[in-house]
């Protein structure tokens, strides 16, 4: 390594330089926006087409054509982009795009059609006159699978009378990108291409990066007939294949592409030749089908008989299964947060998610709470922000996070992580009575208190507060975690520590719920001290948050234990954990459901009439369903009934403006009477676990389940159809052991509620 990018000088100019103009089109490439020329920094995600399957995902434009540009576009297996470029020109032209469809969430459709193409050869190939091959001759089918590996079936059909010469030329290359650098993170440094594999029939190609971590990451490439395969400037850049075809009238010819990756400590004099040996992997639609099908039959079925609210949840069901990731360890399975930028573990947006989805599917809440266990901090690391007891923030496992450059290993910077662990500990024994689970838990519950108590508080004024010690640690550690979203009223931002609204709510409704789980293990000791100190952080919290200058709770106490006196979102997730007095409840629904916080379209992070609101940016005036939803809950559990089916309506109705009716991470903060659609945010993920688990959450909020499994009883606290759903049904709700199919019907100004199956011993019991 002789220069800062990690490439030798030799090497450097032929590995990484910039490819000019696309070697396919000889259309220009959009130059990179930091030091390595093989990323460019995405900033849009307009018109980008998702497909995930376990560990892998992929991002392609409306063409199913990955490239150079400003959307992140590629084949990710985990943190990394194994490939960056897959451009497909039919008789070197770019097809028109006829439809684009996905089918499921591994598999997509696209068709196209070739433009008018002038050729200098006749149709059987042999050389000739120029002639024009008119538009809409030939269709072209892309079939794309993600199942271990990635599977493109590349279909050209002949509709005209005559045989045509039809050639196909690929573009294909891997910059071994980590999600990191994609996202904007300049490196001083990269690891070094590898040369390329390329098969004496070749039908095999191997793309290799040498990382600085030590690992040598491949990108195998198998075409099911012989290509014609060319380096684009040098045996280490681009690789061109290419194929000709004479497609008789009416006849259809098939290239099939596979995709796989493979990473492993580095083994210097490794033979090239050896990384063609291996056979293909099989590819196939059953077994993710197999999966998808498991999940659905399962899980618990919410059904509104409204079409478009049905496939909302449709939609938000299988989103959920599709950022489903296996690992980190053996057996293990956490859902994602979301794809692209966090296509990982993230212990907030897990633990929220599982807590979401309680009454469909209790099996996530079992499988987060284990994992997050597991990687619980039992030591101080300032690198990665660790403290014992800790729950993790963010895992991950590409090239930066194991060479050191960034501390996601995990990463433990957030500081609700903890007591939401605690929060969905106790929800799930509520709903399920597994006290085996518990058992096995129980002293990392107790860890979890230890560090609320302790290294959480670190000043000792009973409130949990925040303090960045990574130099490469998030400066914001709530959810909202940008720099800027700390904000007072004139829009100022206030540095750390922080102590966050909903941060001390979080531990509130965690101290009871540890409260109710030492009783049920019989230690009452611990079930009064908790009960006291939930009662104490009470009456503490209301003096400190409350403003009454305006009937809200301030976003923060700053170190000087001073009001960070903005108005913002965060005030409903404290209606959502009970701890403000039903009073002071009421002010609050009225701030949230005001003009500066309510859009029309949502409730915002930050209200419109604070300095610094900016619909556009991320934590200060734009609309999060995750958000909207814990508000709706924290409106229904107060009694609110009516403003929480507003919100809910609304998010429904937000979902017809978006692709395939999926809510997105979060969309823009525009007034509804000036903007009559949701407008989109431009680099937000979508799907989105949590948004798509708030779909289950609004409702929830709607019908006010309240489960006890220990003692065989489900409570529908005042349940409440609005106008607009006058019937429900909720099929295969686990309470314990036992199974209820229930229908909720409205009538009139009431909600009745029918128990159509009871499996197991539960009583149903409705109090309005």
């Amino acid at each position: 390594m002789t220069e800062s990018d990690g490439i030798p000088r030799s090497n450097r100019a032929q590995a990484l330089a910039p490819l000019e103009r696309d070697p396919i089109s000889g259309m220009p490439l959009p130059k990179p926006l930091s030091g390595d020329a093989a990323v460019v920094r995405a900033t849009d995600l307009t018109g980008v087409l998702v497909l995930k399957h376990e560990s892998l995902f992929q991002l392609t434009d409306a063409w199913g054509d990955v490239h150079p540009d400003t959307r992140g576009l590629g084949l990710y297996d985990g943190d990394t982009r194994i490939l960056s470029r897959h451009e497909l020109r039919l008789n070197h032209a770019r097809p028109v795009v006829l439809r684009t469809g996905g089918g499921a969430s591994y598999t997509g459709t696209i068709q196209l059609t070739n433009p008018d193409v002038v050729r200098d050869i006749r149709a059987d190939g042999q050389p000739g006159p120029p002639e024009v091959l008119g538009r809409q001759s030939l269709g072209l089918v892309r079939e794309r699978l993600l199942s271990g590996g990635f599977r493109e079936r590349i279909h050209v059909d002949n509709y005209t009378t005559h045989p045509q010469q039809c050639s196909l030329q690929l573009a294909m290359d891997a910059d071994y990108a980590d999600i990191f650098e994609v996202r904007g993170l300049v490196r001083d440094e990269r690891g070094d291409r590898l040369p390329n594999a390329i098969g004496g029939d070749g039908a095999r190609v191997v793309l290799s990066y040498r990382g600085l971590d030590d690992q040598v990451r491949s990108t195998h490439i198998a075409f099911s007939e012989s290509m014609i395969i060319e380096a684009s400037d040098s045996e280490y850049g681009a690789i061109q294949a290419a194929l000709d075809w004479i497609v008789a009238p009416g006849a259809r010819r098939t290239l099939q592409v596979t995709v796989w990756s493979e990473s492993g400590a580095a083994t210097e004099g490794a033979a090239v030749a050896k990384l063609l040996e291996g056979p293909v992997p099989m590819v196939r639609e059953d077994e993710p089908m197999a999966v998808h099908r498991a999940w659905k039959s399962s899980t618990a079925i919410l059904e509104t008989f409204d079409p478009f609210a049905d496939q909302a949840l449709q939609r938000a069901l299988a989103d959920l299964r599709l950022l489903r990731n296996p690992g980190p360890g053996e057996g293990e399975r956490y859902i994602a947060a979301g794809v692209p930028w966090f296509s990982t573990l993230f212990g907030r947006d897990a633990l929220i998610t599982a807590l979401q989805l309680l009454c469909v599917r209790p099996q996530v809440a079992a499988e987060t709470l284990a994992l997050l266990a597991r990687l619980q901090a039992t030591d101080t690391d300032d690198w990665r922000d660790a403290q014992p007891g800790k729950i993790l923030h963010e895992l991950r496992t590409g090239e930066l996070a194991l060479a050191g450059d960034i501390p996601h290993t995990p990463y433990y910077g957030s500081v609700d992580a903890t007591p939401l662990w605690l929060m969905l500990l106790d929800e799930y024994a509520r709903w399920t009575g597994d006290d085996a689970l518990v058992d096995r838990l129980w002293p990392n519950a107790l860890a979890a208190l230890a560090w609320i108590d302790g290294d959480g508080d670190e000043d000792g004024d009973g409130f949990v507060e925040y303090r960045r010690r990574s130099p490469r640690g998030l400066v914001n550690q709530g959810w909202k975690d940008s720099p800027e979203s700390s904000r007072r009223r004139d829009g100022t931002t206030v540095p750390a520590p922080l102590a966050l609204v909903e941060v001390q709510a979080y531990v509130y409704a965690a101290r009871l719920g540890m409260a109710r789980l030492a009783r049920r293990r019989g230690d009452e000791v611990l079930a009064m001290d908790q009960e006291q100190a939930a009662a104490r952080l009470r009456e503490r919290f209301e003096a400190e948050f409350w403003m009454e200058d305006v009937g809200t709770y301030a976003l923060a106490l700053d170190g000087q234990k001073h009001q960070v006196d903005a108005i913002g979102s965060n005030a409903g997730h404290v209606l959502w954990c009970g701890i403000a007095s039903p009073e002071r409840a009421r002010r609050v629904v009225a701030s949230l459901m005001g003009p500066g916080m309510w859009s029309g379209w949502g409730i915002r992070t930050l209200s419109s009439e604070m300095g610094g609101y900016n619909p556009i940016g991320y934590h200060i005036g734009t609309i999060w369903p995750h958000d909207n939803g814990i508000a709706a809950s924290g409106l229904a559990r107060y009694g609110f009934r009516e403003e929480a089916a507003h919100v809910a309506a609304t998010m429904l109705q937000a979902t017809r403006y978006f692709r395939d009716a999926r809510l997105p991470e979060l969309f823009c903060g525009f007034d509804r009477a000036t903007s009559p659609f949701p407008v989109p945010y431009p680099v937000a993920c979508s799907p989105q676990a949590w948004s798509a688990g708030c779909m289950f959450q609004l409702m929830g909020s709607m019908l006010g389940l309240q489960p006890d499994a220990d003692a065989g009883q489900l409570t529908l606290l005042a349940p409440s159809l609005p106008d607009w759903l006058p019937q429900l049904e909720l099929r295969n709700l686990r309470v314990g052991q036992a199974v209820l199919d229930l229908r909720f019907r409205r009538t009139d100004h009431s909600t009745g509620v029918d128990v159509l199956r009871r499996t197991g011993d539960v009583r149903v019991v409705v109090q309005i």
